[in-house]
């Protein structure tokens, strides 16, 4: 699946990209970023070096997992495993929330810890479009 989500990531990285609102929030050795998205976007996250929670706390999404794509509504809780990399087409306004443990006490020092690195990726740190695909 990892390749599939990757040749996703390289077509749609030709078209004009959405930069999804973002809330992240530490407390007790756990890092929670949560994940606003309209209707009718898709975002291609990055690789994940952890194992970690993925939760659609409401919405519906097409997901990608190891069983293939999947249309999942909210409330439903995943697990992420090390090597994860996904895609999540939302079929209505959504709400997706990423629960991890860690060292970190910051955004930086989270997405070093958390996500192996990507040239490729259409993001910076903390979901921000890079200048060259920004619309």
């Amino acid at each position: 699946m990892r390749q599939k989500v990757q040749a996703l990531q390289d077509v749609i990285s030709q078209f004009p990209q959405y930069e999804p609102e973002t809330t992240h929030t530490f407390h007790a050795g756990m890092y929670c970023r949560e994940v606003w998205r309209p209707a009718g976007v898709i975002i291609v996250g990055k690789v994940h070096k952890k194992e970690h929670f993925y939760l659609i706390v409401s919405g519906t999404v097409a997901i990608t997992t190891d069983e293939g794509v999947k249309s999942v509504t909210g409330p439903t809780l995943l697990c992420s495993k090390p090597g994860t990399k996904r895609a999540v087409y939302a079929e209505t306004d959504a709400l997706c929330m990423t629960f991890h443990v860690v060292d970190a006490k910051t955004i930086e020092d989270a997405e070093q810890e958390l996500v192996e690195e990507d040239d490729s990726s259409m993001f910076t740190l903390g979901n921000k479009i890079k200048n060259e695909v920004l619309t």
